[in-house]
């Protein structure tokens, strides 16, 4: 009880919220970063995994390959990279090990969503005189939306709780609080920055899915249907 309130204290401070090492700061560089290394990893990841999903070649071969990621912890991704000659250019390492994080969940969930997409639907299209490219734009794309949006969300919230190692090698965000707690040996401190960084996952979890909601392809056909 005597730590909640304690990191209550340290929140409700004002000092700690300004200033360059305040929240708010740390706060614009935790999402500057995150919204970085998530374009960053849909740029990669999606035009492969929607061009895999709509050919139906090559995509198990390449979500497979993109999952490896996964069992490589991104901390020893990052510590690999730090030891490596791009360790002296500022955040690259950084953004690369997030980047590689976060194209796991956006790929799989992009090519799933192609491939699920109904054959029948496609094949109709097709008969009725489109291309390729317009049976992905308008007929794959749209149907498969949901749970491409699903991925880019996934990697949203796991870039944001991972961004923290960013802290580590000496980068901002809302790690540096973190950390600064553990050298002061301030647990008020350690915790308040550990609330910040869920409550902030938070935040973006609920944002892509008011974004999934208003972007939705489909939602204007769904309301008239019902109509």
């Amino acid at each position: 009880m005597d730590v909640l309130g304690r990191t209550w204290e340290w929140l409700s401070t004002s000092a700690h919220w300004s200033g360059t090492d305040g929240v708010w700061r740390r706060l614009g560089e935790h999402l500057f970063l995150t919204v970085v290394c998530l374009l960053i990893s849909c740029a990669i990841a999606l035009p492969v995994a929607l061009l895999l999903g709509h050919l139906g070649k090559g995509g198990a071969l390449a979500v497979n390959i993109s999952n490896v990621g996964r069992a490589v912890p991104t901390f020893a991704v990052l510590v690999l990279l730090l030891l490596s000659p791009l360790g002296t250019h500022g955040s690259w390492p950084t953004v690369i090990a997030l980047v590689l994080f976060a194209i796991p969940p956006v790929l799989t969930n992009a090519y799933v969503g192609m491939r699920g997409v109904d054959r029948g639907t496609v094949e109709a299209a097709r008969g009725m005189g489109m291309t390729g490219r317009q049976v992905m734009a308008r007929v794959e794309l749209p149907l498969a939306f949901p749970l491409i949006m699903t991925g880019i969300r996934s990697a949203a919230v796991q870039v944001v709780a991972t961004t923290t190692l960013a802290a580590l090698p000496g980068g901002g965000g809302l790690g540096r609080i973190i950390t600064a707690g553990f050298r002061l040996t301030d647990t008020a401190q350690v915790v308040a920055g550990a609330l910040l960084v869920a409550v902030l996952a938070l935040a973006v979890e609920g944002a892509f899915v008011l974004l999934q909601r208003l972007l939705d392809p489909m939602r204007g056909q769904v309301a008239t249907a019902r109509a």
